[in-house]
C-alpha cells in the first residue's frame, strides 16, 4: 500500500442511526455540506446480508436530502460505476462482510484511485473502519473471512468501534469521540 496523501476528502461517521433519530439524521447537515452539488452518489451495501433492502433505505434517505443515490450491487460494471461517481458512500454493518465484498468485486483499487484523485468518500460505521489501513481493530464477529485484513488505507489511523465511541489509534497516540460524532 502506498503512503497516504493529505488531499483526501473523507467524512467518517461513527454510526448510521443515533438513539431517538432516523437513519443518518444526526449527520444530515454534514452530509449535505460534504456532498454539495454532486449529482452521482454510488452506495456500497456489502456490509449487510440483504443489499436490496439496505440500498432502498439509503436511497430514500439521500432522496430526502435532495441527492440521487445508486447502489453498486444493481450495476453490472462496478469498477466503472466507481470511476463515474461523484461521491461514494459505504454503509455500515459487519466489517468482515463489507471488506470481503470489496475484495470479491475487486473494488479496493478503484476506490483508492478515485479517492486519491479527490472524490469525496462517506463511510458510516463499518464503512468508516474500511477506510483505515487494516481491519484488525474491529470488534465485529468474523461472519466471513476476507482474503486479507488490508483495507482501503484512506487514513493512516485505525478506528476501533466501541459501544459509545470511536477510538482512533495513530502510532503512540489515540483519541476517542462519542457515538454520533464525525471525523
Amino acid at each position: 500500500m502506498k503512503s497516504i496523501d493529505l488531499a483526501r476528502r473523507l467524512l467518517l461517521i461513527s454510526n448510521s442511526t443515533l438513539h431517538g433519530g432516523g437513519y443518518l439524521d444526526h449527520a444530515e447537515e454534514e452530509i449535505r455540506n460534504f456532498v454539495g452539488k454532486a449529482t452521482k452518489t454510488i452506495f456500497v451495501p456489502f456490509a449487510v446480508h440483504d443489499w436490496g433492502i439496505y440500498a432502498a433505505k439509503a436511497q430514500e434517505r439521500f432522496r430526502d436530502m435532495g441527492f440521487s443515490l445508486t447502489s453498486i450491487h444493481d450495476l453490472s460494471n462496478m469498477p466503472r460505476a466507481i470511476d463515474e461517481a461523484d461521491v461514494i458512500f459505504i454503509g455500515g454493518g459487519n466489517t468482515f462482510r463489507l471488506l470481503n465484498g470489496l475484495y470479491n468485486h475487486d473494488l479496493l483499487g478503484p476506490i483508492r484511485r478515485r479517492v486519491a484523485a479527490g472524490m469525496p468518500y462517506i463511510g458510516s460505521s463499518a464503512g468508516s473502519i474500511v477506510a483505515c489501513p487494516t481491519l484488525k481493530t474491529t470488534k465485529d464477529m468474523p461472519v466471513v473471512q476476507p482474503p486479507s485484513f488490508e483495507a482501503l488505507g484512506l487514513v493512516c489511523s485505525s478506528l476501533k468501534r466501541t459501544r459509545n465511541q470511536w477510538l482512533v489509534y495513530e502510532r503512540a497516540r489515540f483519541f476517542g469521540c462519542k457515538r454520533g460524532q464525525l471525523l
